[in-house]
């Protein structure tokens, strides 16, 4: 299913040059930053400054970019910040990537990340009953899957412009001429993510398909304005409200697919990341 005209060189030129472009971003300082490997899972713990560190809440992060790109070192600067903002430890999952591994690599690599912070979290000072996950595009169609996968464990999601439907039914994404996200680079992304064309409609690939949404913890749903996905972001929260969950949705007006992780860029990276904070510190608290 790879596309010839996009194939493993190119892939590696782009993963690198991202990585790149991170490496000129600034980098806050956080109390402990320590890669882990996360029962064969390569992570990377954030433990941020605090003086009460028995009682740290613990949140997960998978990270973007297509589940094709995207890794530790191009979300570093984000996982610097979740964990200042939240005060929360911050545990970063290396997932394993399409194409080289597809589905359902990524989810697994995510459940086992979370059953290993599950049980060796509280010696880095974390309470294994104060748990979170978040996650953005990509990583917000994980985050998602592992809440449905792991009932009852989080006590809170936030989904940033996940990443939700291979149908690419919502309107937005033939509407959205200010995207920075194409509606075929989207396809392209299923199509590396999938290992069969069945896969194209299970619900742990496709979320929007699932019958376990009223299942889901708390869950903030973050969406950019001016975004392909903005629809089926939108489609979502309708979902898990219709089906008894708690959900709240915040439109970020005039924003852009990626947003979130540039505030040297967008006023509202550091607005979308204060509303995160404070929804997980009200529900983990509360």
């Amino acid at each position: 299913m790879t596309d010839p005209r996009f194939g493993a060189a190119e892939i590696a030129r782009l993963r690198a040059e991202a990585v790149a472009v991170a490496a000129e971003e600034p980098r806050e300082t956080v109390g402990q930053v320590v890669d882990v490997d996360a029962d064969g899972v390569r992570c990377r713990l954030y433990v941020p400054e605090t003086g009460t560190p028995a009682q740290l809440g613990g949140l997960v992060f998978v990270h973007g970019g297509g589940f094709v790109f995207g890794d530790l070192d191009t979300h570093d600067g984000q996982s610097r910040r979740l964990a200042n903002r939240t005060g929360m430890a911050v545990l970063a999952v290396d997932y394993r990537r399409p194409p080289e591994h597809r589905f359902p690599a990524a989810p697994d690599d995510v459940d086992t990340a979370v059953a290993w912070f599950v049980t060796q979290g509280a010696s880095w000072g974390v309470d294994p009953t104060r748990l979170a996950v978040i996650g953005d595009s990509a990583g917000g169609n994980l985050a998602l899957v592992a809440a449905l996968r792991n009932p009852q464990l989080f006590a809170a999601a936030v989904l940033v412009y996940p990443f939700l439907d291979p149908e690419a039914a919502a309107a937005s994404y033939a509407s959205e001429s200010l995207a920075s996200l194409a509606a075929d680079e989207c396809a392209w992304y299923w199509q590396q993510y999938a290992a069969t064309p069945d896969d194209l409609s299970h619900p742990d690939l496709a979320p929007l398909r699932s019958d376990r949404l009223g299942t889901l913890p708390p869950t903030l749903v973050q969406v950019a304005e001016h975004d392909v996905l903005a629809g089926e972001d939108v489609e979502l929260a309708r979902l898990v409200a219709e089906a008894g969950g708690t959900v709240s949705t915040t439109l970020y007006p005039g924003m852009v697919h990626g947003f979130w992780r540039h505030p040297q860029a967008f006023d509202a990276a550091e607005e979308a990341l204060a509303e995160a904070a404070r929804f997980l510190r009200a529900t983990l608290e509360g």
